[in-house]
């Protein structure tokens, strides 16, 4: 049987080794492309990873990395890395990025950890056992839906899925306080379990961007889908709805509706 709390050490201590390369080079890119439109990556992404894999191949060495940039091996379980969440933030000089590692055994997620370097925040999560910020334990909020605000992402890389998005987008408007774009998911997620937002919503993100913030949020109370209600399939579609209970049923009836015939 794997040592969940082992895990949990393993994985704070990659991501706080690849938050310390990210720290060292804010505000001095280098080698910076464009993926493709929107999506960008640099010198520190790339460095951020090999530090992580480096800290993760000591600490519990045999197990599968796959990581946002240079890919690797999937198994039954395995790593999900992302290094440096909000490429385009760290471009730009806002402070709102992350260092995402996950442990996931058959599509669950099992420990999650999320640094965020230029906060100096560091969260994580052990399945069943909870949430932390340090010693905080976390909670989701119980704002009630016209006082809350949730957080969301724009489908840049799948701008086809723009209608759909814009249909959630204008109805959450309308039925509650505000919405918020920080623009890096796993921070969005670390903020919804902490209760600071009262919700997320997104379309197709990549596995690496929420399997450690997804696992958060459920600990801290919250309830993850995608946006036809299924508590599965987000990880592998990357269409995720994240909020406390509450919250969360009032997102997802503005999903469903986004993808009635």
């Amino acid at each position: 049987m794997i040592d969940l709390d082992a895990m949990a050490d393993a994985a704070q201590r990659a991501a706080l080794a690849g938050g310390a390369v990210v720290t060292a080079r804010y505000g001095a890119a280098r080698d910076v492309r464009e993926k493709a439109p929107g999506d960008w990556v640099s010198e520190a992404d790339l460095s951020s990873e090999q530090a992580v894999r480096g800290a993760l191949s000591v600490a519990a060495p045999g197990i599968p990395v796959f990581g946002e940039e240079a890919g690797g091996e999937r198994g039954a379980i395995g790593w999900l890395v992302d290094p440096l969440d909000g490429t385009a933030n760290f471009l730009h000089g806002f402070p709102i990025v992350g260092v995402s590692v996950a442990l996931v055994e058959e599509g669950v997620p099992l420990v999650g950890v999320v640094h965020a370097p230029m906060l100096g925040d560091t969260y994580v999560a052990v399945r069943g056992r909870g949430a932390y910020r340090g010693e905080e334990r976390l909670s989701v909020s119980t704002r009630p839906a016209p006082n809350a605000i949730a957080a969301t992402g724009f489908p840049f890389r799948r701008k086809d899925r723009r209608a759909q998005y814009l249909r959630v987008f204008d109805a959450a408007f309308e039925r509650f306080e505000d919405l918020r774009r920080a623009g890096a998911a796993s921070l969005d997620l670390s903020f919804t379990a902490c209760g600071t937002f009262d919700g997320y919503f997104e379309l197709s993100l990549g596995p690496w961007d929420v399997a450690a913030g997804a696992l958060l949020v459920t600990e801290a109370g919250g309830v993850v889908t995608d946006w036809s209600g299924d508590d599965r399939r987000w990880l592998e579609t990357g269409d995720i709805i994240a909020a406390p209970p509450a919250m969360h049923e009032q997102l997802l009836d503005l999903a469903r509706a986004s993808i009635s015939p």
